[in-house]
């Protein structure tokens, strides 16, 4: 099968790609864990570059800088792709056959037909509605484009290296700007502010190096960058001294040496996956699961009634076209026009709530999820790093601190960083509540500053108010902000900095550390001199205020949001490149239950099983590489059997969302998360996903319903027909009938889309059970065939020998008539009876909708929606009308007398009856309806 076939080859992919990761970590380890003479020895290169001979040697050894990635899909196999399935291949077989049957015998004498015979209908429907189908699908799913081209498009595409020249006179080191696809691993590279890492580098000397890789870890903050050794067994992101394609210079500079090119960085690593193939999604399984449930029924049915057809009749021919006719009524022509109807209409209800629809799939993916997994940054959070507290020693809120702290970012001139702007604006914000805090940058003028570097760890500005008093104010990390304090403002005055006071600092710092705050410390020091020329030296013996503490804080909506998944079945699971500490905070602070917590480096040594075992029971998952988050939700799929939904942003975020049922981002996403998504929301809300699960479950409930109702009740008619035409002399209902009756009833179901839904139903996910149609169309479909038998009894032996023969059965025509009366007299009894059936089989199929619909007890306990009311209570009038007609009479009808209704109305109101007991019955018995 395909999907088996399409599943090894994902597998095969993933383990090809998995063999890459395994060497790109092993080579990013090794440079990371050695010094540089190793790494440099190790790699053969050197700090003068390669010469043009060691590049090539270089690059057919580990390959080419260029990320290697799947095109978009050529048009016809695009268009191939939104037109067949295995259900619309069953049908475009019926309307080959019926081209066949129904059009070319008919233009050939020698099958005994005549160009009358000639009826073009039943090919015209069945490929009207895939057509309509196919086109609906093609157009909106057409509008996504290629997620890895985007994602590589977000390159430089030059860089600045080393070569070795080796000219005639003397070889010398030249500085070069080259493309980034001629780098090779052993390259040293030249990186400083603004530039885009161009491969996974190992830093062989920095300067003042930040590196924003928020792209691949969710960390907000820039993070430092040195050439010193690390320790061995971190994930590929923690290394401080290695920098990955992707991320890029914020300040600084650095010479760097190139470890891993191309498609075995962690960035290609991530650009293959988000180009291979998405996972095949809880939806096209349930589809094509059950469209190969009706396929089967219709491989049993279709032989029978052609054999006892044939050998009751005796004429093959006719009862080949007759088993075509009910392979055509077995099925729902209309099937992937309604699915496709149902899946836009979700789209466009979910389009009001400011929320675009990529993949029209995923509308019904949505209802389905009952995991979400989520990233913390911007998700959970505001995506914005504010000063929660300004406290003093004593830990009390003291606008003293968060004056000074304002004079030290406000005048400081080197990188603003987040926590800087923080500063400012929470300054900002209070100054209206506290004089003392209004117009400082005006009150005062900056005298000097000692910048900040990662040695200190701690950044100095000097200013001066108008008065001319002087202050020193450093700001910086506590261990070595208490290096350089001698005091300690506390306890209402200024006290020597003891043993401890530095215990009960560090205990407070702590605190704040363990609930996910990053905490700096402030310390000044009044008339400092000499003035003008302020050194390293002059930060001693400072008096330490107080400290600042910063978090991303949780948005307000967040816990309602939560809560109200969790109300609709739906887990919430955080997947955060983020630390640990900082995620359980967020997680406590939005009402998620911490039980426990895997950090990537548990993951990285887990197998499978075991990662199975774990996931059901953890909801927070930190410090994770993009791969990571990958695997977790491929293993929630595929080994849990969850259907999961992945909302993200990030570079980062893109091939988890691409392993997902379904695949979550947002308008101010990155273009790759963007292009990755299935579904994305114009506004950055956990709350707006309650809305699209319920969309989504509506969505599926109506699916559902059409499918198990018109399979049913398909089924119903086709084991009346069966029955009838092995034990009636005559066909109960000729081919056209069947066609016309299926035509007028999905013409009918074309509401169902816009159809109400039980608020219990969209209670909790729901997900595909192929078995369950094959289940119901065995209980509710024999249903309508007791009426059927009554209707043929009555109509066979009262009925028709009463208003036609005068009480004489078909059977006993020939002993009472002859000739041409013979002839019209059985013309008359064919064409009453089948009228009679054709009026109950319509009345029966189309009120059943109201009684499969719901559980509940229909028009009393649940009612329909006014397009689903009118358009059956149409389908039922046109059918009861047509027999009376001009049409009625070319289609062989003969209109029964008012008195048939006398009969026609109590048998309809006994079969609801009925329809209704076995609904309950079926419900005590398998748990629900739908």
């Amino acid at each position: 099968m395909k999907s088996n076939r399409v599943a090894a080859r994902r597998r095969a992919i993933e383990r090809e790609r998995a063999l890459v990761r395994e060497e790109q970590n092993r080579r990013v380890e090794y440079a990371a864990t050695n010094s540089t003479r190793e790494v440099l020895r190790g790699l053969q290169a050197h700090m003068g570059g390669l010469s043009d001979e060691a590049v090539l040697i270089s690059r057919d050894k580990f390959g080419t800088n260029e990320v290697h990635h799947e095109r978009q899909a050529p048009l016809a196999k695009r268009i191939a792709e939104a037109f067949i399935n295995p259900f619309t291949a069953i049908l475009f077989f019926l309307a080959g056959v019926s081209t066949v049957t129904d059009i070319i015998f008919p233009l050939w004498s020698m099958f005994g037909n005549t160009p009358e015979d000639l009826d073009c209908m039943t090919v015209v429907i069945i490929l009207t509605m895939v057509l309509i189908s196919g086109v609906l699908r093609f157009v909106q799913e057409s509008r996504s484009g290629d997620a890895a081209a985007r994602l590589l498009a977000m390159i430089t595409t030059t860089c600045t290296v080393f070569r070795y020249v080796d000219d005639e006179s003397d070889g010398h080191t030249d500085k070069l700007e080259i493309p980034m696809d001629d780098l090779v691993v052993g390259d040293i590279v030249h990186l400083s502010a603004g530039d885009m890492i161009p491969a996974d580098v190992r830093i062989l000397s920095a300067k003042d190096l930040f590196v924003s890789q928020s792209g691949l870890t969710g960390e907000s903050e820039p993070v430092e960058k040195t050439a010193l050794v690390c320790a061995g067994g971190q994930a590929v992101t923690e290394y401080t001294n290695i920098a990955l394609m992707g991320t890029n210079v914020i300040s600084g500079s650095a010479t760097a040496v190139v470890v891993c090119v191309g498609d075995h960085t962690l960035f290609g690593s991530m650009a293959t996956a988000v180009a291979g193939d998405a996972a095949e999604t809880s939806f096209a399984k349930g589809v094509n699961a059950v469209s190969w449930v009706l396929i089967r029924f219709m491989c049993v049915m279709v032989p029978l009634v052609f054999v006892i057809n044939g050998v009751t009749k005796g004429n093959w021919l006719e009862a080949f076209l007759f088993a075509i006719s009910i392979a055509v009524g077995l099925t729902p022509e209309m099937l992937p026009m309604i699915v496709t109807t149902c899946l836009a209409k979700g789209a466009m209800a979910m389009s009001k709530k400011r929320t675009i629809v990529k993949n029209l799939n995923s509308i019904q993916n949505f209802g389905a999820i009952d995991v979400l997994c989520c990233d913390k940054t911007g998700t959970l959070t505001r995506d914005e790093v504010v000063l929660e507290y300004h406290l003093n020693v004593n830990g009390e809120d003291d606008a003293r601190v968060l004056r000074h702290a304002y004079l030290n970012s406000y005048f400081q001139t080197g990188y603003k960083n987040l926590m800087d702007l923080a500063i400012i604006r929470k300054t900002e914000q209070e100054e209206a509540a506290d004089a003392s805090l209004t117009d400082l940058s005006e009150n005062y003028e900056k005298v000097d500053e000692i910048p900040f570097d990662f040695t200190r760890r701690r950044l100095t500005t000097v200013v001066r108010n108008r008065a001319g008093k002087t202050q020193m104010v450093t700001k910086g990390a506590v261990e070595e902000m208490l290096a350089i304090c001698s005091f300690v403002e506390c306890d209402g005055g200024v006290k020597p900095l003891t043993d401890a006071l530095r215990q009960r600092i560090l205990s407070t710092v702590d605190g704040l550390n363990e609930k996910g705050f990053r905490v700096l410390a402030l310390a000044q020091k009044s008339d400092p001199s000499p003035v003008g020329a302020f050194g390293v030296a002059d930060e001693c013996d400072m008096v330490l205020m107080g400290y600042l503490a910063f978090l991303d804080p949780p948005k307000e909506s967040t816990p309602a949001a939560i809560e109200a998944l969790a109300r609709h079945g739906v887990t919430t699971k955080v997947l955060t490149g983020d630390n640990d500490k900082v995620t359980k905070t967020v997680c406590a602070q939005v009402g998620l239950e911490v039980r426990d917590m895997l950090l990537g480096s548990d993951i990285e040594v887990m197998s499978d099983d075991e990662l199975a075992d774990a996931v059901e029971d953890v909801d927070v998952f930190a410090k994770l590489t993009p791969d990571q988050k990958a695997r977790i939700v491929s293993v929630l799929r595929e080994r849990c059997g969850h259907t999961v939904g992945f909302m993200g942003d990030g570079i980062n975020d893109a091939a988890a969302m691409k392993a997902a049922d379904i695949g979550i981002s947002v308008d101010t996403a990155v273009d790759v998360a963007k292009e990755s998504a299935d579904i994305i929301l114009l506004e950055k809300d956990l709350g707006v996903l309650e809305q699209g699960i319920i969309e989504g479950r509506k969505t599926y409930a109506n699916m559902i319903k059409y499918i198990k109702m018109t399979a049913s009740s398909n089924f119903g008619n086709m084991f009346s027909v069966l029955a009838a035409s092995s034990l009636l002399p005559f066909l109960p209902m000729e081919s056209v009938h069947l066609i016309f009756l299926n035509l007028i009833y999905d013409l009918s179901c074309t509401a169902i889309p816009w159809d109400n839904v039980d608020e219990e139903f969209i209670a909790r996910p729901r997900t595909w059970d192929a078995s369950s149609v094959g289940k119901f169309m065995l209980w509710l479909g024999p249903t309508s065939s007791v009426f059927d038998f009554l209707t043929y009894i009555f109509m066979y032996f009262v009925f028709c020998p009463m208003v036609v023969s005068g009480g004489v059965l078909f059977n006993d025509l020939g002993a009472h008539f002859a000739g041409g009366q013979l002839e019209a007299m059985r013309m008359a009894y064919i064409g009453l009876f089948q009228a009679g059936w054709f009026i109950e089989s319509m009345w029966s199929q189309t009120l059943v909708i109201h009684m499969i619909r719901t559980p509940k007890l229909p028009f009393i306990q649940s009612h329909a929606s006014a397009p689903v009311t009118l358009l059956t209570a149409a389908g039922i009038a046109v059918l009861t009308i047509i027999p009376f007609t001009p049409l009625g009479a070319v289609l062989g009808f003969v209109a029964p007398p008012r008195l048939y209704f006398a009969f026609l109305i109590p048998c309809i109101l006994a079969y609801m009856a009925l329809a209704t007991s076995i609904k309950k019955a079926y419900v005590r018995h398998y748990g629900e309806l739908l």
